[in-house]
């Protein structure tokens, strides 16, 4: 499941290829026809995520019912939803040349391709200058199409139609956003101050409550299992017993790496100095990560960008006892024995 970075990244592209654009939109596959009905014909005015919620703004293009309540597409990928994006050479903010973005599990993005197959409804976006949208390609809840590019949605969890009133019910059922500018509070300070007081308002595990949308939102498994080694924090320790000063700084440090997870399109949570490639440490144990990434980590290997994330087996890059694993209300939590006390 993408993790909150991604989905912000995600609304980050949709506001970039469609805001301010009068979008076509239809639902090929037929299970959201209801709902693409309620925003065909209208305009996005803005895209924004809530931890792992994707929440899209559409709005009549005349000015005079533009001031109108907005209707609110709401979008959670869950384990299979993914986003495919095409366009001419002139869609994005970097025109004709825009990069190719991919990330597991979520967006993909395809800029510059060409395709001649005519979309489904056959109907070209207005101004297009040319440009045949690809037919959809397999079982496509929503697509949205513009003027130089589409958006194809596949297999949510959740895709639906909002109010406002029913937009802002979802988002109280949320935990602070580590990404949101404002946390999704007044300010970041409250925001981290609601974090605390949730988990130590609890005696469930500090490693359990992390992965709870409702104490921190966009928090997976890899954030949550990086963020506790790099804190030096047990996973099992009940939430109500960890001190409110090493909460606070977990969340700061969640705040960095979540912020350079969206910036970057990529998970990194090791520092320079830790970064040993795993085939380096034991030659052939190097495996396989599944990291949710749309884009480039840079110079840092897959297998050096974590502490003990799918690392269980191999030697504590502090340490070097072995990672340990274990399920946690039904994922795998990754700690070091040693450095998590």
């Amino acid at each position: 499941m993408p993790e909150g970075h991604t989905v912000h990244r995600l609304a980050r592209t949709l506001d970039a290829l469609f805001r301010g654009q009068r979008l076509i939109v239809s639902s090929p596959q037929g299970r959201f026809s209801d709902g693409a009905a309620l925003l065909d014909g209208l305009t996005l005015v803005a895209s924004e995520a809530w931890g792992k919620q994707l929440f899209c703004a559409f709005a009549p293009a005349d000015p005079a019912e533009a001031a109108a309540d907005p209707r609110w597409l709401r979008v959670h990928l869950g384990l299979y939803g993914a986003w495919t994006f095409a366009g001419d050479a002139s869609a994005g903010p970097g025109g004709a040349g825009s990069a190719v973005v991919h990330a597991i599990g979520a967006p993909r993005r395809r800029i510059g391709e060409q395709d001649s197959t005519p979309a489904e409804d056959d109907r070209p976006p207005t101004g297009a200058d040319g440009w045949v949208p690809p037919a959809p390609r397999g079982a496509v809840r929503l697509r949205l199409l513009g003027t130089h590019a589409l958006a194809d949605l596949n297999g949510p969890t959740a895709c639906e139609v909002l109010t406002t009133a029913e937009k802002r019910a979802v988002e109280a059922r949320l935990g602070p956003d580590p990404i949101r500018p404002d946390g999704g509070h007044a300010t970041l300070e409250a925001a981290r101050a609601a974090f605390v007081d949730r988990v130590r308002r609890s005696r469930v595990t500090v490693g359990q409550q992390l992965m709870d949308q409702a104490v921190v939102a966009g928090v997976g498994n890899i954030y949550r299992a990086e963020a506790l080694f790099r804190a030096g924090l047990d996973p099992l320790r009940p939430g109500r017993d960890v001190p409110a000063e090493t909460l606070a700084a977990v969340w700061d440090d969640l705040v960095v790496l979540m912020r350079d997870g969206a910036d970057r399109g990529a998970i990194v949570t090791t520092l320079p100095a830790d970064r040993v490639p795993d085939h380096l440490h034991a030659p052939g144990s190097g495996r396989r990560t599944r990291q949710n990434t749309d884009g480039d980590p840079g110079a840092v290997p897959r297998d050096a960008s974590f502490y003990v994330y799918h690392r269980d087996g191999l030697p504590c890059r502090h340490c070097g006892t072995p990672v340990l694993v274990k399920e946690l209300a039904g994922r795998n939590l990754f700690w070091c024995g040693v450095c998590q006390t």
